[in-house]
C-alpha cells in the first residue's frame, strides 16, 4: 500500500482504505437484505480491492465502532 492510502480526504476525513471498507460493507449489506455481514465475508470482499491484514481491517472497524 501507498502512505496516501491512509491520508484523510478534505472533503469527509476518510481514508481510501476506510473509503473502500465502507462501500464493500454497503454492497454486502444491501446484497444481504440489510442483514449483518460477517467480518470475513467484509475481509474476503476488501482483500480484492486492496491489501490489508486482518489486524488492520478490526482496527478501522473498531474505529468506526467508536466513532
Amino acid at each position: 500500500m501507498d502512505e496516501r492510502d491512509y491520508l484523510p480526504d478534505v472533503r469527509d476525513g476518510l481514508t481510501r482504505i476506510e473509503r473502500i471498507i465502507l462501500t464493500s460493507l454497503n454492497e454486502l449489506e444491501k446484497q444481504r437484505d440489510g442483514r449483518m455481514v460477517p467480518t470475513a465475508m467484509l475481509y474476503g470482499r476488501v482483500v480484492e480491492q486492496i491489501d490489508i491484514s486482518v489486524d488492520d481491517l478490526q482496527s478501522i472497524l473498531q474505529k468506526f465502532n467508536r466513532g
